[in-house]
């Protein structure tokens, strides 16, 4: 009996209202895709800031009993959400940070579901969101709590990958969030999910160290000692192909990388600068250790530039597109 593909079905939040989310929504609708798009988000800003940037948009009702089928280049599937108050390009508003996480929310759930194949998320105002009351360190750390997981950040561009053992911490505070089994399970889930999802074979996982010369033997810095080396002996004689810890200065020289699949950097700023040079634009964010596939741009809120028509897509269509493979359904029976 043959089964028919059918397309994968991709929630959409278009994150802070003020930034240039909803610009790249209304663009990215501008063209055809493999999958159908559903956005969470408020009608009204998509339709003002897609007239702003002199943009047709035709924003249709979400039906989840409805047939999947791409929809035609200029309509974008809707679930309605409204804003507290108005918005307007640029100009932040404390009032609109429950709208926000309410999106992720619904977005998150439908995925959890399985009404969802894959969640791909516009860029947060988290100083926003922490002023409005709300807890609130990341997407990241945000659906791990509502996935009940422990969660991976891993940013991918051409011919590099990233990942994280800490994310958005201070980095006074990175030290003493580094214990073993931490660092065990964000190894354990980088290597589980690259075999799985990414499918790659036994990865080679490169794992930085944290001090300046990865400690210069215990003279600038014992976590190197005490935690990362004695970890990587361990899961190397379990199997896991990882080496390290390995300075950073030359963990990203072209001779480490074509001996990597990625490279696990210790805390935020170790290793998405070197990424952001690379593919900036381009890159994609990827949530690993979830139930659910979700992907991200690599850029913020880009206040200035909302509603300018100059915000560039390309990261988005570059999430999209790892959300439809990674997401991808399969067939129908």
């Amino acid at each position: 009996m043959s089964h028919e593909a059918r397309p994968a079905r991709i929630a959409l939040t278009p994150g802070e209202p003020a930034g240039v989310g909803p610009d790249l929504c209304v663009t990215l609708a501008q063209r055809e895709h493999p999958a159908q798009i559903v956005v969470i988000a408020d009608p009204r800003v998509l339709s003002e800031r897609a007239a702003q940037l002199g943009l047709g948009i035709d924003l249709v009702a979400f039906d989840p009993k409805a047939p999947r089928r791409p929809q035609p280049p200029g309509t974008l599937l809707l679930i309605p959400q409204d804003a507290a108050i108005p918005v307007r390009p640029g100009q932040l508003a404390p009032e609109n940070a429950a709208y926000v996480l309410r999106t992720l929310e619904i977005a998150c759930d439908a995925c959890l579901s399985g009404e969802m194949d894959a969640l791909v998320t516009g860029p947060v105002h988290k100083g926003l969101i922490n002023q409005a009351g709300f807890a609130f360190s990341g997407h990241t750390e945000f659906l791990a709590t509502r996935c009940h997981a422990i969660a991976v950040m891993m940013l991918m561009a051409p011919g590099l990958r990233v990942a994280l053992a800490t994310t958005h911490v201070p980095l006074q505070e990175v030290s003493q969030h580094l214990s073993p089994a931490v660092l065990e399970r964000v190894i354990r889930t980088l290597h589980r999910d690259l075999e799985a999802r990414f499918h790659i074979k036994r990865p080679r996982i490169l794992v930085c160290g944290l001090n300046p010369h990865a400690g210069e033997g215990g003279h600038l810095g014992r976590e190197e000692i005490e935690v990362i080396e004695p970890l990587v002996r361990r899961l190397r004689a379990e199997g896991l192909r990882l080496w390290g810890p390995v300075a950073a200065d030359t963990a990203f020289t072209p001779h480490s990388l074509r001996e990597a699949d990625v490279v696990l950097a210790m805390y935020h700023d170790q290793g998405l600068p070197v990424l952001k040079h690379l593919g900036f634009g381009q890159a994609v964010n990827v949530t690993l250790g979830l139930p659910i596939v979700r992907t991200s741009v690599d850029h913020g809120t880009a206040l200035d530039l909302a509603g300018s028509g100059r915000a560039d897509v390309g990261s988005l269509e570059a999430a999209l597109a790892a959300a439809i493979e990674l997401g991808n359904p399969g067939s129908l029976g």
